[in-house]
């Protein structure tokens, strides 16, 4: 056609009048080629070839240089041959005519066209009967063919499953969603496909095998077996140019009597030869008929031809739907030939919707009632096109709002039916694009699993070759398709994979995780350091455990004990990780450097077995213990200078080492699981009073303070005691007083204080009260000391019951033997809960 200086060429679908529309504008230009259609019309001002379905061309050439018509043999089929038919007798170029189709054509077109020349081009490849074969085992490249939608839905569920999907062709697609849908199988994003007959035109296809899941149909009258022409129309899809293909059936898809599906030795021979029975004769119907009246115009189109080549076409669903008209009240307002042309061209909308005579015809009727009024009005039309333009609802409801839509951009290219044509044209061809696009999403949504085939693809190569991606949000992605996320260095497959999806998942994941999860650990010790912490004994990262700290006696050079999840690390990679994250550690546990220093003096035999067997109970108790779990009796004297070098504080009621006080060498020791008791995380001087004591604190009265700042409360009441002391050297027990405003500066109450002072053996005398009406300040408290006995019981907020007796006893009060317990004297505070650890004290103090 493009060596011509014009030209028009006829094909039996849109799709491909817009695949070779395309191809001539790439030679020609925008401007010289025009594409017409029943749904669509782009016809430049200077269009000089034109492409266009077969209903919608000129059906005498339109007077152009070169004519031609695609598939000629299509003029055999029931329903639409009988213009094939017309195209081949009447449209002629003016310098050259070419009808193109299948060999079976040669006979009619030497009876009908005497004279013309005949040229055959064969095939170059080779066809071949490959036998049955389960849907599992087909190989790729390969289409299905089903003759029903149950069918065709069935296989690509199936496909999915095994292979992880197929693209789905259907008539009943738009040609904008059957092209994206064909698009995904060149593209090679899905191996197979699964279509209808319709694969067998229009479909230009990198296939290598064709099998058929049924070998019969219903054509719209019946159900029968497909004729070998067909057979191979749709099997010779398989193979292309030079490449051979193969063809075969589908075992399990035999008839209801069991019978296999299987071709016959005669269909086989004639598909893989290209041999079938010549057609006798082509469909033809009066493409002029007269316009007198309804009956005069059906007469024609039901008169039969005056050759044996030709034959009357079948009631086709327009010549159908005028009848059912004609016999309609509606006919009555049909008057004068030109008010019958228009009706009958309102009764050849086709039926995209394919809803049958009946409901067409009702459709056909309400259109022409608004076409009585003359045109459709643009805002009536406007209307009808948005009602349809919604994307929800599923495949099939899509379905039916495309077919609806295509036939109101057919009404909106009739030149004498809507106002605004082009405008309300463009936005029906908008619609309708926008839900090819709704529909093809729900085609590839529900039989593609794009990750699944990706991989099928990806399983035998070399883990180097599969194209897995690390996202900045931890996920892994082929082809940016998820397959599940790193959790630190453990791969967690997609959680909405299927279980057959999960298997080869792991093994797409494992075959790549070594390269990504080395690349991760150079990025963790180069940048990401920082996101480390130590939890619960371990090395921990995004919540996942890195290593296991053992921490050995002398608290120096823990050993690490890798994680599982680092186990798909190469050996280079995970000793590089190893090392830093052994230097990391090394620097997070300096704060225990006053640990191992008492650590390594409880290993210098030099030191004395009672100092070292104090230094090893307190290195037991992480920093703490009291007094009388110590052990003090059994230490010298002069061992005491050596320890407290060390840092070992003998207070009146704890010995402990002040460093481990601080909140990070406790907060240290608590993640590494070296201290279970409970953690205050800021070692604040006093925190209220807890069921579980936390660690460096004690008890006084209902609250906790830390043992440094009791050992420095204490050991101001000793300062004042002992001035006393001096000043009246003959008392065995003299009175004194005592500021709490340090203990209540540090955040003690003042009842609480008196309890941890009683807890050493403190005991206070409150002053007399002012009289009522005295004037002036109230007596101050006094205070006695005295060392309680070992071993004495303690008790919480009252006074061991040997110390009450003593003292009521001094009073010369008689001693209470079975009656009720004497209430304590409002100014005995006794001691706090957790009590007299001072006991001891006697060589501490002399007294």
């Amino acid at each position: 056609m493009c060596a011509h200086s014009s030209g028009m060429m006829g094909f039996p679908l849109r799709l491909l009048a817009r695949e070779v529309y395309d191809r001539v504008r790439a030679i020609k230009g925008d401007d010289a080629v025009a594409l017409i259609t029943g749904e669509q019309r782009i016809e430049p001002k200077n269009a000089r070839y034109f492409c266009c379905t077969a209903e919608a061309m000129d059906r005498l050439g339109g007077g152009h240089a070169f004519v031609a018509v695609d598939e000629a043999q299509i003029g055999a089929d029931p329903e639409r041959g009988h213009i094939f038919t017309d195209r081949l007798l009447n449209a002629r170029g003016r310098e050259e005519t070419m009808i193109l189709g299948s060999a079976t054509l040669e006979p009619v077109v030497k009876a009908l066209i005497p004279g013309a020349e005949l040229v055959e081009r064969p095939r170059f490849s080779t066809l071949t009967h490959s036998g049955t074969a389960k849907l599992s085992r087909l190989p790729p490249r390969s289409a299905v063919v089903a003759f029903s939608v149950e069918q065709v839905y069935a296989m690509a569920e199936a496909l999915r499953r095994f292979r992880g999907g197929a693209a789905v062709v259907m008539g009943a697609l738009s040609p904008e969603t059957r092209n994206k849908q064909v698009e995904l199988f060149q593209n090679g994003e899905v191996d197979y496909i699964v279509a209808t007959d319709a694969i067998g035109m229009g479909l230009n296809l990198d296939l290598d095998h064709v099998a058929f899941a049924a070998l019969t149909k219903f054509d719209g009258r019946r159900k029968r077996r497909l004729t070998p022409s067909e057979m191979a129309q749709i099997a010779g899809r398989a193979g292309r140019h030079q490449r051979d293909g193969s063809f075969g059936t589908l075992t399990g898809g035999g008839s209801r009597t069991g019978a296999p599906l299987e071709f016959t030795d005669e269909e086989i021979y004639a598909i893989e030869e290209h041999k079938f029975s010549p057609l006798t004769h082509l469909y033809w119907r009066d493409a002029e008929p007269r316009f007198d009246n309804l009956n005069v115009l059906i007469e024609d189109l039901e008169r039969a031809p005056r050759d044996d080549m030709r034959r009357r076409a079948p009631e086709a669903i327009d010549l159908a739907v005028l009848k059912r008209l004609a016999e309609d009240p509606i006919a009555s307002t049909v008057r004068g030939p030109g008010l019958v042309r228009r009706f009958w061209e309102a009764c050849s909308l086709p039926d995209f919707r394919q809803i049958g005579v009946d409901p067409h015809a009702r459709f056909v009727a309400r259109l022409w009632q608004d076409l009585g009024k003359g045109y459709l009005g643009a805002d009536f039309v406007a209307a009808r096109i948005a009602e349809l333009d919604r994307t929800g609802g599923d495949i099939d409801t899509l379905q039916g709002r495309i077919a609806a839509i295509r036939s109101w951009a057919y009404i909106c290219q009739r030149p004498d039916w809507v106002l605004a044509r082009d405008e309300m044209a463009a936005r029906a061809r908008a619609v309708e694009a926008k839900l090819s696009d709704a529909l093809h999403a729900r085609l590839t949504e529900r039989f593609v699993n794009r990750r699944t085939t990706i991989l099928m693809k990806s399983l035998g190569q070399d883990a180097s070759a599969l194209p897995v991606t690390l996202e900045p949000d931890d996920r892994l992605t082929v082809e940016d398709e998820p397959i599940g996320h790193l959790d630190g260095f453990r791969f967690v497959v997609d959680p909405n994979a299927t279980a057959a999806d999960r298997k080869m998942l792991l093994a797409a994941g494992e075959k790549a995780l070594p390269g990504i999860l080395a690349k991760r650990a150079e990025w963790l010790l180069a940048e990401g350091m920082d996101e480390l912490a130590i939890e619960k004994g371990a090395i921990r990262w995004q919540g996942r455990t890195l290593a296991e700290i053992e921490m050995p006696d002398d608290f120096a050079n823990p050993r690490l004990v890798l994680s599982r999840d680092i186990s798909l690390l190469g050996e280079p990679a995970r000793g590089k990780l190893e090392a830093g994250l052994t230097g990391w550690l090394a620097a997070k546990l300096e704060p225990l450097a006053p640990l191992r220093k008492l650590a390594e003096a409880a290993r210098d035999p030099e030191a004395g077995s009672e100092a070292r067997a104090l230094l090893i109970t307190l290195i037991d108790a992480r920093g703490v213990v009291t007094r009388e779990k110590a052990g003090l009796q059994h230490l010298p004297k002069d061992m005491r200078p050596f320890l407290r070098k060390l840092g070992v504080t003998f207070g009146a009621l704890d010995i402990f080492a002040r460093e481990l006080l601080k909140p990070a060498p406790r907060q240290l020791l608590h993640a590494l699981g070296l201290d279970r008791r409970p953690l205050n995380e800021a070692m604040l001087p006093v925190i209220g009073e807890a069921k579980a004591i936390p660690a460096g604190y004690r008890p006084a009265g209902s609250q906790l303070i830390r043992v440094d700042l009791a050992e420095k409360i204490l050991r101001a009441a000793f300062e004042a005691r002992a001035k006393a002391t001096d000043k009246t050297s003959q008392e065995r027990h003299p009175r004194f007083r005592l500021d709490l405003a340090l203990p209540v500066s540090i955040g003690l109450e003042e009842d609480n204080a008196r309890r941890l002072l009683g807890s050493a053996g403190f005991k206070v005398q409150r002053g007399r009260a002012l009289e009522e009406g005295a004037k002036g300040p109230p007596a101050p408290d006094s205070w006695t000391w005295r060392p309680r006995r070992p071993g004495s019981p303690q008790g919480h907020g009252r006074k061991p019951d040997a110390h009450r007796g003593k003292a009521l006893r001094g009073k010369g009060k008689p001693k209470n033997k079975g009656g009720p317990r004497q209430r304590r004297p409002q100014g005995d505070t006794g001691p706090a809960r957790a009590g007299g650890a001072f006991d001891g004290l006697a060589d501490l103090l002399g007294g």
